[in-house]
């Protein structure tokens, strides 16, 4: 069986640069898991893009797909023969949908029982008969946004300009939108030419002399190695943000690094303020020196050679001079606002039509944070927290804000110092955004912290009461974003409060809105948010359906007994201290009060199990009020025995009316303790 390369490409007008390594990496599966599905071999995966190209080469693919020769079982013996020991329909059938007759099938012997069996021989087609079928998978490709061209009914992320196919050096015909398959690919726009590639083997090399390097690994290295070089010859210190480096990788072709300067008065601006205007706004690298101070320098990637690098640079710090002197406008516009001034301004802005103004959100803001502060903060802090709500929003009516929104909280809390606030307030106002994304820390200050879980309850909540729950992919809100912050933040103070009471209080100003169907929408929302978490730690799944039975969630006590129960899992005699715990929830169901009458116990059976529950209710109930779930949890490892005992001299279900009623409430109450841990039923033991 001969061996060849397949190479797929395909090119399109300019991919926004966040599509590119999504698209790339979703050909390369897709073609990967057909050639799988098809039953053809393949060697290595070779994936390469570029803003204009998506490709994927893929090396000693077979020539054709495997035999296939296996054993088909069908209907039992009794049912393939009639009486009378002709073939039945059913035989007939079997056979002819394994492309044999009855007289290819034998008997083999399954469990005591004969089954019809034949051999299925399945010969292996071409591989290129098979390839046209590439078409689907490069149709199939999804994007964060989609668009139509001319008549065409295709949605793509951008039009296709052309398409490469190669078996070997044989082109595999077909077409999409009107663009047919062939072996030309295009170099770079401005300083290559059309190139044709033979095969998948030259692919690289073919587009390298056009002046594209069509690895992004290979890209990235080279971007890599050029800031490096210009670090070591300026003395500079070039800090790398990987987000920046992988955008930049996917905006350019043919890579070459360079740098400009800047006026160094501009350095009077705020760090962040100049950073964000290098990286957010132009795609520049900011420059340090080797104490970390920031220089009035920057480093750009052109998309080209250095042919005329001089005149790039005097371009490149030309747009930067004005982005910079818009800065510094605004910057000095805004040391003139006062801020409760601001905060006035901010009834003017809607936050949701439904919801009210941005002054409103403020306003419920501060109260929850009044009612958290209460809880979780002293005198002074509640004091710092409160008036770090007041005005947490403040800077989004400043000029510096607008210009630049991804300085929100950054800017309130550098204007904020400036105009006198408290050092808390002001680190407050920052730390209430956090944490921003899931690598983000939760805030420091417990001022922070408390600002932030009511702004993320607030938005939650609200949302939630008018109908608006984030459903498969579509979060316009970022809701559940928000919510794994509130667990984040939860955790990282270990504040403990039931999820519920959270719910309570920030549900107060939404009236109108069915509080018992939004309080359960909220809780199986935050169980979702909660369960990330548990797996992030490995936690069996089976465990974390029972750590989250309860529908009073705090969010320690989740976390704690999920590793005690994981911990256990592995131990001796887990297993039937489960299977009884579960015995007991579910007779206790059939249960309706939880009074019991020692009186009326039978045997020293119903004795002993009801004082080793008094006995481990107690303990339980001191080590849990401490946090310490692995006592507890040993204090209902206890009750094992004596459970055990209980049922296997204790009909539960009697005859006697009052007896029955008795041990069922006896069963209620052994059952609360032990759902109180978990619900023990959902823990799969073998």
């Amino acid at each position: 069986m001969s061996k060849q390369d397949l190479l797929l490409e395909l090119g399109l007008e300019e991919l926004p640069a966040r599509f590119v390594t999504d698209a790339m990496n979703q050909l390369s599966m897709k073609v990967e898991n057909w050639l799988k599905e098809k039953n053809i071999s393949f060697g290595d995966v070779h994936v390469y893009s570029t803003p204009r190209r998506l490709a994927v080469r893929i090396e000693d693919v077979a020539d054709k797909q495997k035999d296939i020769e296996e054993e088909a079982k069908g209907p039992a013996k009794k049912i393939a023969l009639d009486s009378e020991g002709n073939w039945s329909k059913a035989a007939a059938g079997f056979s002819r949908g394994q492309g044999a007759s009855p007289e290819d099938i034998y008997f083999k012997e399954i469990g005591g029982i004969e089954y019809a069996h034949v051999h299925k021989f399945i010969k292996g087609k071409e591989t290129k008969q098979l390839l046209s079928e590439l078409k689907d998978i490069i149709t199939s490709l999804t994007f964060p946004k989609n668009m139509r061209w001319g008549s065409q009914d295709l949605r793509f992320a951008r039009p296709i300009k052309w398409m490469i196919a190669l078996f070997g050096s044989e082109i595999i015909p077909f077409e999409i939108t009107g663009v047919k398959t062939g072996n030309e690919t295009r170099g770079h726009r401005f300083l290559g030419q059309d190139q044709t590639v033979q095969s998948g083997s030259h692919y690289e090399e073919n587009l390298l002399s056009q002046y594209v390097i069509a690895s992004p690994v290979k890209r990235k290295e080279a971007i890599l190695t050029q800031l490096h070089h210009i670090e070591e010859e300026n003395g500079w210190e070039i800090p790398i943000d990987k987000d920046l480096l992988e955008e930049v990788t996917n905006l350019v072709e043919y890579p070459t690094a360079l740098f400009g300067k800047f006026e160094e008065e501009y350095l009077s601006l705020p760090e962040e303020v100049l950073i964000t205007t290098m990286k957010e706004h132009q795609r520049y690298f900011p420059v340090k020196n080797k104490e970390g101070k920031l220089l009035p320098f920057f480093v750009t990637v052109r998309n080209g050679d250095h042919n005329h690098i001089e005149n790039v640079a005097r371009g490149n710090e030309k747009v930067l001079r004005a982005r910079l002197s818009d800065a510094a406008f605004f910057y000095n516009e805004d040391q003139k606002l006062v801020i409760a001034n601001n905060v006035q301004k901010l009834d003017k802005i809607i936050f949701h039509e439904e919801l009210g103004s941005t002054g409103d959100k403020v306003r419920r803001v501060t109260a929850l944070s009044e009612k958290l502060a209460d809880r979780f903060a002293s005198e002074t802090e509640k004091k710092h927290a409160v008036r770090a709500a007041e005005i947490c929003k403040f800077d989004l009516v400043t000029h510096m804000v607008y210009e630049f929104p991804e300085l929100q909280g950054i800017i309130g809390e550098k204007y904020a110092r400036a105009f006198g606030e408290a050092e808390e307030v002001a680190a407050a106002i920052n730390e209430h955004y956090m944490p921003r994304h899931a690598d983000d820390a939760a805030p420091s200050t417990t001022a922070g912290a408390i600002v932030a879980l009511a702004d993320k309850l607030d938005t939650i909540a609200g949302f939630f009461s008018i109908g608006v729950i984030p459903t498969g992919s579509q979060d316009p809100y970022a809701l559940r974003r928000q919510a794994s912050g509130i667990v984040h933040i939860l955790l990282a103070k270990q504040w403990k409060v039931k999820l519920d009471e959270l719910f309570e209080a920030a549900l107060a100003p939404f009236e109108g809105s069915d509080k018992e169907k939004v309080m359960a929408d909220l809780r199986s929302f935050f169980k979702m948010r909660i369960k990330h978490v548990l797996d992030e730690k490995k936690i069996r799944y089976d465990i974390v359906d029972a750590v989250l039975g309860s529908e009073q969630l705090e969010l320690t006590a989740v976390l704690s007994k999920a590793e005690v129960l994981a911990a256990a899992a592995g131990e001796a005699g887990f297993k039937e201290e489960m299977e009884a715990f579960a015995r007991v929830q579910n007779i206790s169901k059939k249960g309706t009060g939880d009074t019991v009458d020692p009186s009326l116990f039978k045997n020293q059976e119903e004795k002993n199990l009801y004082s080793k529950y008094t006995e481990a209710a107690e303990a339980y109930a001191a080590h849990e009020a401490r946090g310490e779930y692995k006592e507890a949890f040993k204090a209902l490892r206890s009750l094992q025995p004596a459970i055990e005992s209980y049922f296997s001299e204790t009909m539960v279900m009697a005859e006697d009316e009052a007896l029955k009623t008795n041990r069922l409430a006896q069963m209620k109450k052994l059952a609360a303790l032990i759902e109180s841990f978990a619900d023990m039923n959902a823990v799969i033991v073998k």
